[in-house]
């Protein structure tokens, strides 16, 4: 069961799940563009029976703090801030989505505190055709002004992201979602490719691979985890 905790970051509440052995090695989950931390339950409890598991939910999101300002690399130093609350020197960090973007632009910033690195379905950071979403209709459970900034950094990266990820040294999983996934996936293997020590794997699961496949995502993410030296086996169709 999950220990539903709060904790300040730089003046913003982050609300964060934890799971899994006190004593065992932290692993951190970032969810993506309007999820929260619960977006993991299904695979979580997996992970938590050998590490010490925090789903946290970003900025702008569920039950943390929506302060009105964003930005990825916001996002980026409320983590680096959290793990420094919770006296996390070194973990593992698995990020979906635009949690994928957070965790490598942390990752690039302070290699020295990730030890391993998952990017389960993460767009690589190039310019795209911009487009402008569309609210939907009711009561959300983010801030829609999250989204209209995050999207705009998305669409038009900063150059030097792209650069930076000869910056990791993370040993690096790269979780590809194959066709049916709305992210291309030559930029996925790109990603796989600059990062110096990145391997990919594809689970043609689409987009939200560890929904739509947990126990396949479960079991890539796992051996990778438990790995040494030995490339993590592909897992394709």
């Amino acid at each position: 069961m999950a220990d539903h905790q709060v904790i300040d970051v730089g003046g913003v509440r982050l609300a964060y799940q934890v799971s899994g052995p006190p004593d065992a090695p932290p692993l951190v989950l970032l969810h993506a563009m309007g999820e929260d931390g619960t977006d993991w339950d299904i695979v979580a409890p997996v992970f938590a029976r050998s590490w010490r598991v925090y789903a946290l939910d970003l900025r702008g999101h569920g039950r943390s703090d929506w302060p009105g300002e964003y930005s990825l690399q916001l996002m980026r130093d409320d983590v680096l801030g959290f793990l420094d609350a919770l006296a996390l020197d070194r973990v593992d960090l698995v990020g979906h989505s635009m949690g994928g973007l957070v965790a490598y632009l942390l990752a690039e910033d302070s290699p020295q505190r990730v030890n391993r690195l998952v990017l389960e379905d993460v767009p690589s950071p190039r310019p795209r055709e911009q487009t402008t979403p569309t609210r939907p209709d009711g009561k959300l459970t983010f801030d829609w002004d999250m989204v209209v900034a995050v999207r705009r950094q998305v669409d038009t990266p900063d150059a030097e992201w792209l650069e930076g990820l000869s910056r990791i040294t993370a040993k690096t999983l790269v979780v590809a979602g194959g066709p049916s996934s709305h992210v291309p996936q030559e930029g996925i293997a790109e990603l796989a490719r600059r990062v110096p020590d990145g391997r990919v794997v594809t689970i043609p699961a689409g987009h939200l691979i560890h929904k739509s496949e947990p126990t396949e995502f479960t079991k890539a993410v796992l051996a990778f985890l438990r790995s040494e030296e030995e490339p993590c086996p592909a897992l394709e169709a």
